[in-house]
């Protein structure tokens, strides 16, 4: 049986209850905070009602606006007076967060019939997340964008061989992330990952840091030094900023891959090592083989496998997703007024050219949680100005095309071209989307 919780600040007639529990539903009632917190914390509800009598004064209504807005997850209905909706806080949250409202007194059936509805998107919500959740989260990263789909698959791929892989992507991108994944979902997960920044120690450090040292090896060497290459024996080593290794750096790392041996700093003797190398940079590598920098070969040895990360200018259908995400994440993990993003906020950031990538999205959107004093995240908060500049000059028609496309792009990823589905969410009739599809170029091939 579904089950309806009633927030209501006076008594309800009992014919009217009566025809709600008759339509399948059991009641739970509350006229104020403690109860009706009692009974969310005991019960899982996916519709509530709330019955405003009376809307002054406005303290005595608060608590009921504020669990309305604290439980985002239920779908609300709303019953109240006429006055009370010309209150501008309850059209507020009648806009904000509400399915549908009715003016007392109520028509029972049509109220009936109405949280039969709301039952139902709840449901429908609730299995949409889900499908959305397995595409759009994989590997520990978001996104049902065609280039992290595409990435998606590489990374499938790449974990799949036993073979050096190089991921390429400007600064911010998730590097490091494709690398664990690729280790987490190969037959090496059981071993060590262990990681490298190349461009964050001096070259005579790197050398006892990747290959370690005999004691005496050096001035301070007071003891032998296990280095990341042998800790990672039988697992991952990942080599951040590899364009930065020093010459003689890259050729003792060929040597290695060559022949799965290393000598540490002062020794001798050559120790197998049974490592999977995965390398990235944020540089040209092709470009810096050209002009002597790095050496070819080890190019080629380190390039098997090739994975890119997309830049986040690159899939802005993924860019309020993100957002979205983490502040769920970092709401949790604080307490904050903010409930989510105003529409102005949503438009900077789905606005925004992201030059720092999703590294820069997720500290702003942290910041953000932490320094809002409102219910809703705004432009300020994310320190983005409510205008961002634009490259070109666009006119309306071309700026409604370019978000039509982008909206219709972004559904028919969501629902993995399906077209009766994706209309349906659009609103539209499946001729009038087909119509659009050839009107904007849209093709599942060029997706």
């Amino acid at each position: 049986m579904r089950k309806l919780l009633i927030l209501s600040t006076g008594t309800i007639e009992d014919t009217l209850l009566q025809k709600i529990a008759a339509a399948d539903w059991e009641i739970y009632w509350a006229d104020e905070v403690g109860l009706a917190r009692t009974l969310l914390t005991e019960h899982k509800f996916e519709v509530g009602l709330g019955v405003l009598f009376q809307c002054e004064p406005e303290r005595s209504i608060q608590w009921l606006a504020d669990l309305i807005l604290a439980r985002r997850k239920m779908q609300w209905v709303m019953a109240l007076s006429r006055q009370c909706i010309d209150r501008k806080q309850l059209s507020n949250l009648i806009i904000e967060r509400c399915y549908d409202y009715h003016t007392l007194p109520v028509d029972a059936q049509r109220l009936v019939v109405t949280l039969g509805h709301a039952y139902g998107m709840s449901t429908l919500s609730e299995n949409t997340f889900r499908q959305q959740n397995d595409l759009e989260s994989q590997y520990g990263m978001i996104g049902n964008s065609t280039v992290m789909q595409a990435l998606f698959r590489g990374i499938q791929k790449a974990a799949e061989v036993d073979v050096p892989v190089l991921i390429t992507g400007e600064s911010g991108t998730g590097k490091e992330q494709t690398a664990r994944s690729i280790h987490d979902y190969s037959a090496r997960a059981v071993s060590p990952f262990m990681v490298m920044n190349c461009a964050a120690l001096a070259p005579n450090l790197i050398q006892s840091e990747l290959f370690g040292h005999e004691k005496g090896a050096f001035n301070g060497a007071n003891e032998r030094h296990i280095g990341l290459m042998e800790a990672a024996d039988g697992g991952t080593l990942f080599l951040d900023e590899i364009g930065d290794l020093a010459p003689e750096l890259q050729a003792n790392l060929l040597r290695f891959l060559e022949e799965k041996k290393i000598r540490r700093v002062g020794g001798t003797k050559p120790i197998p090592c049974d490592v999977r190398l995965i390398a990235a940079t944020n540089t040209n590598l092709e470009q810096s083989v050209q002009e002597g920098r790095f050496r070819e070969d080890l190019y080629y040895r380190l390039n098997v496998l090739h994975l890119r990360t997309p830049a986040l200018r690159e899939r802005k259908a993924d860019v309020e997703l993100l957002a979205r995400h983490f502040f769920a994440k970092f709401s949790a993990e604080t307490r904050t007024s903010a409930k989510g993003f105003s529409r102005d906020a949503l438009e900077v950031i789905n606005r925004y050219d992201w030059p720092g990538n999703v590294r820069d999205l997720m500290n702003r959107i942290r910041r953000a949680v932490l320094l809002s004093e409102g219910p809703y995240i705004i432009p300020t908060d994310l320190e983005l100005e409510r205008r961002t500049d634009i490259r070109e000059f666009v006119t309306l028609d071309e700026a409604r095309m370019a978000a039509d496309r982008d909206v219709i792009q972004a559904t028919l990823l969501r629902t993995r071209f399906n077209i009766a589905r994706a209309a349906q969410e659009l609103g539209v009739s499946r001729m009038t989307l087909y119509r659009l599809m050839e009107k904007y170029d849209i093709r599942r091939d060029s997706m």
